[in-house]
């Protein structure tokens, strides 16, 4: 039960043929993504108190975002061979 919650938490997020974003160019989803990524770290961060932990946070969801996105760009581009031959 809880796998599978968190499995539908995180498509409807990170998945972007479920989440809002779905309808506009996967580079305005990820610059969207990295958007709110930071406005969610700066969130925590100040609910804290530390200016330490939005930096530390803000670098995560970078590294993260940036990792998920260009996963995402590859196996799209594998799916279409024609795009990975030279011309």
């Amino acid at each position: 039960m809880l796998i599978r919650t968190f499995k539908t938490t995180w498509a409807s997020l990170m998945d972007d043929r479920e989440n809002p974003l779905q309808n506009i160019p996967l580079p305005a989803a990820y610059m969207l993504m990295q958007l709110l990524a930071w406005m969610w770290s700066a969130v925590f961060s100040i609910s804290i108190g530390s200016y330490l932990a939005f930096g530390i946070s803000s670098i995560a969801h970078v590294l993260i975002l940036s990792a998920v996105f260009t996963t995402l760009v590859v196996f799209q581009s594998a799916q279409n061979p024609d795009l990975l031959q030279k011309q």
